[in-house]
């Protein structure tokens, strides 16, 4: 996929007016917007209950650097490296500076200034380090320590707990103190100075991350280890198109914000905080969702970064099991039995809403974090996440909540969900949400699945409440209704109803599919959240439509702003910045709508479509049951290319794969190197039937 100029970097001569769009550094652990004075860290939260918000650590690399002469700016994010650069060519001198989340070494952050003459001068150099810096937070009390090994050192904690008798996290900065100038000497046509930033929970981790760091500047590794860590990342994953520059790029920074949220491949600590909508760089009091985790992460952000990465995946997992025992008392307290998640979660998994309706009403969230454990278990079969992971736990919890949640109405002879509110936040109080339903229904089956597969006695409850929970549905209009009394025509938020076809899977006729489009579409507020247009998009793809999904999938240009493909909330600007939601939204639907990928239990189902002006899809890299797959689609063809054996991949157990076309029920087997094209329908990659299953014959 050639373009003129690399869409891969992201360029500007002048920086976005409104300075929430500035590019935000983050890999997983820390996450700093360029130039701001606060950063944060995951997992790091002050204040108790509703308070409870991501807290302000001071950013000792919030740094201009400023020269006399007059010069010409560029500001450039390259996404292959995750480096930020702003360089100023004057006639005499170029200065390149430099910032970027170390993507192997999470706890480091990394400054570099790059001096180079232009023209031969006797004369020294010398540029200006402005700096915004003050070792102060409203969030962390702050004291001085001892200098590290030349570098200045504070350390605090956190003033209030996220729930009484909860820990107050430690926070450790060790940086190299940058100096008010930098001088180019006569004898030097050019200079590099680097600066790094340790932040860490405790002395010991900073201190070894410190050591790390300045080991890294003596061996000249420091750029270069974080370089290729994000080569690594890009050979494991990359989403292009051909016909579209500006949705290949839209693509591309949607790719590496949502990679940069995660943690490295390689880590092991599992102390992963959590994707929330904005991000890492974003989340303080009263910004962003105050930092808090989502049904966003499960539903969002979750589908298109576990395509690809089995193990960062398994960190999301992980991140929810952490939270078991939160769960557990938001359940009892509701007077429930099992485990309810929290709809906003910090570390704990104790409910920190800040408005009490939305996690009294919002329970969907339970099988949203459920679908995510299932579709994991489906792309992998990897049984230990849910033996010595614990996430039978969560499976079986779940449905615990649901059987004690629901109740039976003799009038109709099915089990009610009531007083919910559903994704469509417009409404409250409702009974029989059709999407809180659904997404019970099919976690409730799923814990009967799991529960036979690890040999563990499951209660009759549980299938028998999967079996009669209430779906509602009208015969007279054949469409879903959003909840019972729901009123066709009135205005939704957001996607709710539309997703029971993607992603939940309920099956239904292509009729009723196009009912429940026509029925919401026009009446979803046209200035909701930006994740919503992506999942119409799919639907429409489903029934053939690829120019009205791609008209709706347009729509989301709107919300990304400026030069760095930093998404909005809304169209407007307003809203969550960084929206992470949006983008896994936005990459959803091509993803699984291009595509037709389908996570299913025996299978990975495709049925790819394209629009006019897209003439090729390449998605690279694709992770089924312990292999990748590199798919190139066409308007009249597909092409796959098994790649050879990675060891990368966690523990997922490989088994053989082979095509199966559906119309014609030919069966092509996938070898490792040897591309496999045929005529483009829909069809699925599969184990060959002796392959080894999880699942019981």
């Amino acid at each position: 996929m050639s373009y003129d100029e690399d869409p891969y970097i992201f360029s500007t001569d002048t920086l976005p007016s409104d300075r929430r769009f500035l590019p935000p550094l983050a890999n997983g652990l820390l996450g700093w917007r360029v130039y701001n004075k606060s950063m944060h860290m995951g997992g790091v939260y002050n204040g108790e209950g509703g308070r409870c918000h991501r807290a302000d650590v001071p950013c000792p690399l919030a740094v201009t650097v400023e020269m006399d002469e007059p010069a010409q700016h560029t500001y450039s994010l390259d996404t292959h490296t995750g480096i930020f650069t702003h360089s100023r060519s004057s006639a005499s001198v170029t200065v390149s500076q430099s910032l970027y989340s170390h993507r192997h070494y999470p706890n480091l952050m990394v400054m570099e200034i790059l001096l180079v003459r232009q023209v031969t001068s006797e004369e020294p150099v010398t540029v200006n380090l402005v700096s915004s810096f003050t070792p102060e937070s409203k969030d962390i009390v702050f004291e001085s320590c001892p200098d590290y090994k030349g570098g200045s050192h504070i350390q605090g904690k956190v003033t209030t707990a996220e729930f009484p008798g909860g820990p107050c996290p430690t926070v450790h900065l060790i940086w190299t103190p940058t100096p008010p100038t930098l001088t180019l000497l006569p004898e030097q046509s050019q200079a590099r100075w680097g600066f790094i930033l340790v932040v860490a929970n405790s002395l010991d981790t900073a201190e070894a991350n410190y050591d790390e760091g300045l080991n890294l500047i003596e061996t000249g590794d420091l750029r270069p280890s974080h370089e290729k860590a994000w080569k690594e990342l890009w050979l494991q994953s990359k989403v292009e198109v051909a016909g579209s520059e500006s949705l290949c790029k839209a693509l591309i920074g949607c790719m590496f914000y949502l990679l940069s949220a995660f943690p490295s491949i390689h880590d092991t600590s599992s102390s992963f905080g959590g994707v929330s909508p904005g991000g890492l760089s974003n989340g303080g009091d009263g910004q962003d969702y105050w930092g808090h985790i989502f049904w966003d992460q499960d539903i969002w952000m979750y589908p298109g970064i576990a395509l690809f990465y089995p193990k960062l995946a398994r960190s999301v997992l992980e991140y929810r099991v952490g939270t078991i025992d939160g769960a557990k008392d938001n359940a009892h307290k509701q007077g429930f039995k099992g485990l309810k998640f929290p709809w906003e979660s910090g570390v704990s998994g104790r409910e920190v809403c800040p408005e009490d309706i939305y996690g009294q009403q919002e329970i969907h969230i339970n099988g949203d974090v459920t679908l995510a454990f299932q579709h994991y278990l489906y792309l992998t079969e990897d049984l230990t996440m849910f033996t010595e992971g614990k996430g039978r736990e969560v499976i079986y919890g779940v449905a615990d909540y649901w059987v004690s949640r629901a109740s039976w109405s003799p009038e109709d002879q099915k089990y009610h969900l009531s007083g919910v509110m559903p994704p469509d936040e417009y409404y409250y109080n409702v009974n029989n949400s059709v999407y809180t339903n659904t997404v019970a229904k099919f976690s409730l089956q799923f814990a009967v699945d799991l529960a036979d597969l690890l040999q563990h006695p499951a209660p009759k409850e549980w299938q028998e409440v999967a079996e009669h929970l209430k779906i509602p549905f009208d015969e007279e209009s054949q469409y879903h209704p959003e909840f019972d009394g729901y009123i066709k025509g009135d205005p939704v938020k957001q996607a709710d109803t539309v997703m029971l076809g993607y992603p939940l899977g309920l099956p239904m006729s292509k009729k009723i599919r196009r009912n429940d489009l026509e029925a919401y579409e026009p009446v979803t507020d046209p200035n909701g959240p930006a994740m919503t247009w992506g999942m119409f998009a799919i639907g429409w793809l489903e029934l053939g439509e690829a120019e009205k999904a791609q008209h709706l999938l347009e729509k989301c240009y709107k919300n990304i702003q400026g030069p760095f493909q930093v998404w909005s909330e809304s169209s407007d600007g307003s809203g969550a910045v960084n929206f992470l939601t949006g983008m896994g939204g936005f990459l959803q639907a091509v993803l699984f709508g291009y595509t037709g990928f389908r996570v299913q239990k025996e299978c990975l189902a495709f049925s790819p479509l394209l629009p006019n002006d897209i003439s090729e899809l390449s998605v690279r890299g694709v992770s089924y049951l312990g292999h990748q797959m590199d798919w190139l689609l066409r308007k009249d063809d597909v092409c796959i290319v098994l790649r050879e054996q990675a060891d990368s991949l966690g523990n997922t157990k490989s088994c053989n794969l082979e095509v199966v076309l559906k119309a014609s029920g030919t069966k092509i087997p996938l070898m490792p190197g040897k591309p496999v094209t045929f005529p483009r329908e829909p069809g699925c990659v599969c184990k060959l039937a002796w392959g080894y299953s999880c699942w019981p014959v």
